[in-house]
């Protein structure tokens, strides 16, 4: 077991948290929570690792051969979609915000502002 996928998705997180902290764009903080989120898949990635195992087909397997988890893959496959609806609806809510505001600076957002 390798400390660098860990360190990587941790890695990629931060780097999403700092634009989405640091954004005066809303497209670009979009963006950035997308990157935040790609951060998961690395670590999904990383647990349903196991060096010499295969794909879950067993078909064609010997008995006790070293697989990969199936049920990680189907959450990794499970957080693309989840990932890439939330992004299109921030990304249409952004749109909307920009026609009604005329702007998609959060600063200049006044109407927002408590």
């Amino acid at each position: 077991m390798s400390l660098l996928p860990y360190l990587t998705a941790g890695w990629i997180f931060l780097v999403g948290v700092h634009g989405i902290a640091t954004s005066r764009n809303l497209v670009h903080a979009v963006g950035c929570l997308a990157v935040t989120q790609s951060s998961t898949y690395v670590l999904l990635l990383a647990v349903g690792y196991r060096k010499g195992a295969t794909a879950p087909v067993f078909s064609d397997l010997p008995p006790g051969a070293p697989v990969v988890d199936p049920v990680v893959q189907a959450l990794a496959l499970t957080d693309v979609v989840v990932g890439a609806t939330v992004t299109a609806l921030l990304l249409a809510l952004v749109v909307q915000t920009a026609k009604r505001h005329g702007t998609v600076d959060p600063d200049e957002l006044s109407e927002l502002k408590g």
